[in-house]
């Protein structure tokens, strides 16, 4: 079962009221979602997932928390938010909430392609409609793009040695065959750290799900949409995304350096926005689900 981190910390801080009316950017199997719901019993919950297997299974969950069906499930990316609550006549909400990780189902259910444990055809899409899969990144980028890829995206030191073996190995069709792969080409030293293959493989995914791009984007139309008072919380995994978002949420609630000297700011340049917290799992909740420890909990509130 998928154990939704930071669950209690994101449902303290988006503040709900009765009546608000919130976003699940990432819907996954409703672990926060359904916390959500038993909340808002005349509010209204959008909820978006681009996941068929992920939005089947959390359906029947919502429906069983529901007050009147008061939700709704928006099958698409949440690069689309905007647009997609504009169709429904949606301009303002009280909520959002992002929680990047990937689910555990996703990761445990090896024809997925995400995990570097079980072996499955390479894959690694969140939206299994798309075309661009890990098995075209791997076999058919060449080796300077595999190198910037793996640097950008999983800060992997051996970037360059374990693109030349990747070229050199193609083609490699399964999660284990790029595994084997990496371990060739990396220091054994380092094959005894940590996994070899986790970097490598976060990389490609982000690069197949175009995911640091699409959140960014994402998190400046959900900026748009909060209502004053309402709040956005934002669960990252990795210092990649969690980047994004402080840097993102800095902007918006920083007077300008050039103007923070002067004895009286007028009020159209005072920031719209306040940060409110950061959060980390605590020790217990570390212990008992070890995926939340890289997890960091980031919120925001707009005050004009």
């Amino acid at each position: 079962m998928h154990k939704s981190v930071l669950l209690e910390e994101c449902i303290q801080y988006l503040n709900l009221q009765e009546d608000s009316q919130i976003v699940d950017c990432t819907l996954g199997y409703g672990g926060h979602s359904s916390e959500v719901l038993k909340r808002i019993k005349r509010g209204f919950l959008f909820a978006f997932d681009q996941d068929k297997e992920a939005i089947s299974s959390s359906k029947k969950r919502l429906e069983e928390v529901a007050s009147n069906h008061n939700f709704e499930i928006i099958e698409s990316n949440f690069c689309h938010l905007k647009e997609e609550l504009e169709k429904r006549g949606i301009s303002k909400v009280d909520g959002i909430l992002y929680d990047l990780g990937v689910s555990s189902p996703q990761l445990d259910e090896g024809e997925r392609g995400f995990s570097f444990h079980q072996d499955a055809r390479l894959d690694m899409r969140m939206d299994q409609n798309q075309f661009l899969t890990a098995h075209e990144v791997v076999n058919h980028y060449d080796y300077d793009t595999l190198v910037d890829i793996f640097r950008r995206y999983g800060e992997e030191k051996y970037a360059t040695s374990i693109a030349r073996g990747i070229i050199e190995s193609r083609p490699i069709d399964t999660t284990l065959e790029l595994v084997e792969v990496i371990k060739n080409n990396v220091p054994e030293k380092y094959r005894r750290e940590k996994h070899p293959a986790r970097k490598v493989f976060q990389a490609i995914r982000i690069e197949v799900n175009n995911e640091l791009e699409v959140f960014e984007d994402s998190l400046r139309q959900a900026l748009e949409l909060l209502s004053v008072g309402g709040r956005i919380c934002v669960i990252t995994f990795h210092s990649l995304e969690d980047k994004i978002c402080k840097e993102v949420f800095k902007e918006v609630s920083e007077i300008d350096s050039a103007l923070k000297n002067l004895p009286v700011i007028p009020d159209e340049y005072l920031p719209n926005y306040k940060v409110i917290k950061t959060v980390s799992p605590g020790k217990e909740e570390i212990e008992e689900n070890p995926r939340a420890r890289s997890a960091k909990l980031r919120v925001i509130e707009r005050i004009g």
